[in-house]
């Protein structure tokens, strides 16, 4: 069996939602657009056919993708974590420079969240991306350097907390 895929409770429903549109609205309504596609006539030059092939298969991959990662899912819930280490689910405030020294952010939250829920503009990061790897068993007061595309950053841990999404 491949490898457990964590993910918060939230990230879970989310994916399950996803999941159960595809399978009961998307795919008959793409069964429909094929149907009608065919109905036209010549298949060889019908573009409606083949770009609702291909959406069919979107739609199938995404949903072996979906089953897949549902089934390797390990729940976790942040509300009931405790600790002063980071670990998944934390929620961590930093404040950001760069490798001179020049503060960049004074404060930014992030909650380290598995890969397929990270969002940056939801304030969430994957526990695999480069940032929530050098977080991962850091407390308050530690200071992380990331080398980023825009250069090293230096994120100096300020708070870090467990609780709901």
């Amino acid at each position: 069996m491949s490898a457990k895929v964590p993910m918060t409770p939230g990230g879970h429903a989310r994916m399950h939602e996803e999941l159960k549109r595809l399978k009961s609205v998307d795919r008959p309504k793409n069964i429909q657009d094929i149907a009608t596609a065919r109905d036209h006539g010549d298949l060889s030059e019908n573009a409606e056919f083949h770009a609702a092939k291909e959406k069919q298969g979107f739609i199938e991959g995404r949903i072996k993708d979906l089953e897949d990662k549902l089934a390797r899912a390990e729940v976790i819930d942040p509300a009931k974590l405790t600790g002063a280490r980071i670990a998944f689910g934390a929620r961590v405030k930093v404040s950001v420079a760069d490798e001179k020294g020049k503060e960049l952010d004074a404060e930014v939250s992030y909650q380290l969240v598995g890969p397929d829920e990270a969002d940056l503009a939801e304030g969430t990061i994957s526990v695999t991306s480069p940032l929530g790897r050098a977080l991962i068993g850091r407390e308050v007061g530690d200071e992380v350097r990331v080398k980023m595309p825009a250069g090293v950053r230096v994120y100096e841990i300020l708070d870090v907390s467990f609780g709901g999404e």
